[in-house]
């Protein structure tokens, strides 16, 4: 936009020019000190960590030794079982996960319980993994007398409760821990998949029916190859990411004596490395980010320019898709009542003494109130909450900040420009934190000191830039030309042009500051990795109390719901807006 004078009196030109600007704005140099906060966070805290770890991985002491560190880490005992473990987790439980998504999301549309079935099923995608972990235990426990899921696995195979068929045991613990994961993210799919279902034009259907097309042409040709394809592609990509950080739920569901069992890559790198640079552990960890970005890189090829879906225009048309038949409402209805019974026995564990928690099973003794009074009545957790507060706080305001001032610039950006940088952007947020974490604690030792509130907020920090500025960019860059040109005309100065797009794109904003806090409110890696004796977040406190699991189970289940009530709030109340904003700011 320029300003010029036409017969004497001030004219202003707008040049945005079409939907796909190919011009930056602002100017090259405020481009560059806009863009420098981003860099300098994913530079020193993600790709020097990255590169410090490759060279790690094949050299010792400074000398070069090529594969060896590759070589002596396949073949440590067990890591072929690790690795085989991590495919399998990565190819069967987001086929599952998108599955009963898809089903779900179908079963539940335009129907009157089908909000409450959704509303069900999104619950679990808030709760820490760690929150996530203590319920299947407390399901799973081996002990008949305490764990549901036991008794009725007992009685329905007939055999005594001494002979129960123990779910956390080295046979089936990969399979609960499956179970577990698949509870927690079933709820993102159904989200997505309803997104993309009513984005799909009724004329389709009409069209393909109209040329003698039955029921199964009509979904074949007016709803999976237009669209619904694609979304698959997109569900299971996030789901198989999601695999790769199932750190916290292994750590807190399985009993020290089956972790091997259940080990996957996740687990073995912090086994291995502890947090440090070595050589073993590097390999691994490299290993395991080559496969990690391997993944993104297939998913962006088959969902490139695929998401967001297209945008419907409002024309008059056919009457809207009835609801689904009722046999597969009262399926979906039944699928919710079994999506309840984790929470049921969560809070129900919680509502019991400490005594009654660890000695019998919540259905056969009295509610009370002791874990909360016991919990409360300490200190420990009204810290680690007020610092979690805190924490989720100010890393959630400083990622918006820094993503809507790198997003600005970027998003004008067009062609093989726009798309690498796409591709940098998505390969920063799928880093595994183990991978890096001992040149990250370099870095922190240099720059602040290692172990403290500071370092542990700048790391969540530059694990959340990318994807915030990710979303954003493609927000932007989705926004229509009469929006843009309207913003560009209201503001005189690059700030006020960003201040008012930002406000245009208003559900993108919402779903980053979201899911960021929640993020930071859940996470326990970032915090076993970097934080110290006075920087303890509810993650890493509820990690600690199950190491004691059966006589803490009733403080442990206490602090669990405390610990989830503002998540869980935050997504209910902005899950509409969440599903516009990553609709809108969705993978290009």
């Amino acid at each position: 936009m320029s300003e010029v004078k036409v017969l004497g009196e001030l004219a202003v030109l707008d040049d945005v020019g079409p939907p796909r600007r190919g011009r930056a704005y602002p100017a090259a140099g405020a481009t560059s000190a806009l863009l420098l906060p981003a860099a300098l966070l994913l530079g020193a805290l993600v790709l020097w960590p990255v590169l410090r770890t490759l060279h790690a991985s094949v050299t010792s002491d400074g000398r070069w030794v090529g594969a060896e560190h590759f070589r002596a880490a396949l073949a440590a005992p067990g890591t072929g079982a690790v690795v085989g473990r991590t495919v399998l987790w990565a190819v069967l439980v987001p086929a599952v996960v998108t599955a009963l998504g898809y089903l779900f999301a179908v079963a539940s549309r335009r129907s009157e319980e089908g909000g409450l079935v959704r509303l069900i099923l999104l619950v679990p995608v808030a709760l820490p993994l760690v929150v996530t972990g203590v319920t299947f235990r407390l399901m799973y426990d081996p002990d008949p007398t305490r764990g549901l899921a036991t008794l009725l696995a007992a009685r329905l195979t007939g055999r005594s409760a001494d002979d129960a068929p123990q779910l956390l045991g080295p046979g089936l613990v990969t399979v609960a821990l499956m179970s577990a994961f698949v509870w927690a993210w079933v709820g993102l799919a159904v989200l997505v998949f309803r997104a993309a279902l009513d984005r799909l034009p009724p004329s389709l259907a009409d069209a393909v029916r109209a040329y003698g097309g039955g029921r199964r042409h009509v979904l074949w040709d007016a709803q999976w190859r237009p669209l619904l394809l694609r979304t698959v592609a997109v569900v299971f990509a996030l789901v198989a990411l999601g695999t790769s950080r199932t750190f916290d739920l292994i750590l807190v569901m399985t009993p020290g004596s089956v972790r091997d069992d259940a080990a996957v890559l996740a687990l073995r790198v912090w086994q291995t490395s502890g947090g440090t640079t070595t050589g073993q552990g590097a390999a691994l960890g490299v290993v395991w980010l080559v496969a990690v970005v391997a993944g993104m890189l297939v998913a962006a090829f088959f969902v490139r320019q695929a998401w967001p879906p297209p945008r419907v225009e409002a024309t008059p048309g056919p009457a809207p898709t009835p609801p689904p038949r009722r046999l597969f409402r009262l399926l979906a209805a039944g699928g919710a009542v079994v999506w309840l019974i984790p929470l049921v026995v969560l809070v129900a564990t919680s509502a019991h003494g400490q005594v009654d928690a660890a000695a019998r099973g919540w259905w056969s003794a009295p509610p009370g109130t002791g874990s909360y009074a016991a919990l409360l009545g300490g200190d420990e957790l009204w810290r680690a909450l007020g610092f979690t507060l805190l924490l989720a706080t100010v890393v959630t305001a400083t990622v918006l900040v820094v993503a809507l001032l790198a997003a600005y610039p970027l998003a004008w950006l067009t062609g093989p420009a726009a798309q690498a940088t796409g591709l940098l952007l998505m390969a920063a947020t799928v880093v595994p934190v183990q991978v890096i974490a001992g040149p990250v604690n370099e870095v922190l030792g240099v720059v602040l000191s290692s172990g403290t509130a500071r370092g542990l907020a700048l790391v969540h920090v530059a694990l959340g830039v990318p994807f915030a500025v990710l979303v954003l960019r493609n927000a932007f860059a989705d926004l229509p030309a009469e929006q843009v040109r309207g913003a560009r005309l209201g503001g005189r100065r690059w700030w006020g042009t960003l201040h008012r797009l930002a406000r245009h794109n208003l559900p993108a904003v919402v779903a980053v500051s979201v899911l960021e806090f929640v993020q930071v409110w859940n996470d326990l890696a970032v915090g076993l990795l970097f934080s110290g004796p006075e920087a303890t977040p509810v993650g890493l406190f509820l990690a600690g109390q199950s190491r004691g699991f059966v006589s803490n189970s009733g403080v442990l289940a206490a602090g669990s719901v405390l610990g989830s009530v503002l998540p869980v709030v935050l997504m209910v109340l902005a899950r509409r807006q969440l599903v516009a904003g990553l609709v809108s700011g969705g993978v290009r």
